[in-house]
């Protein structure tokens, strides 16, 4: 009989949160350069301002998005990567790659 390890905590906490409606795609469209709500917004199409606000909220609860706060005028607030979610470029890339095999078929 074959042992096999439990998922680790961090695994499962992390798969919890991508499962999340439209958390995959805010990750994806930060990869791509999104920094802006707007940019955002034009990236992932339909999505609810209200629900991106929330997976944005989310991502950087988790660590894995940086929100920035611009000395600009007017104030500007900006979106970016943390190392912690750079980190996960190669499980975006290999969405990507997946599903161009898929279209292929």
């Amino acid at each position: 009989m074959c042992s096999r390890e439990p998922v680790p905590p961090e695994v499962r906490a992390l798969t919890a949160l991508l499962e999340r409606r439209w958390s995959l795609s805010v990750l994806y469209a930060a990869h791509l350069g999104a920094a802006r709500f707007s940019e955002f917004e034009q990236a992932l199409g339909q999505v609810p301002p209200a629900t991106l606000a929330a997976r944005l909220a989310d991502l950087e609860a988790a660590g894995l998005i940086e929100r920035r706060v611009l000395d600009a005028r007017p104030p500007r607030t900006e979106y970016v990567l943390t190392p912690e979610g750079h980190r996960l470029a190669p499980l975006l890339e290999a969405l990507t790659t997946c599903s161009r095999g898929r279209r292929a078929r």
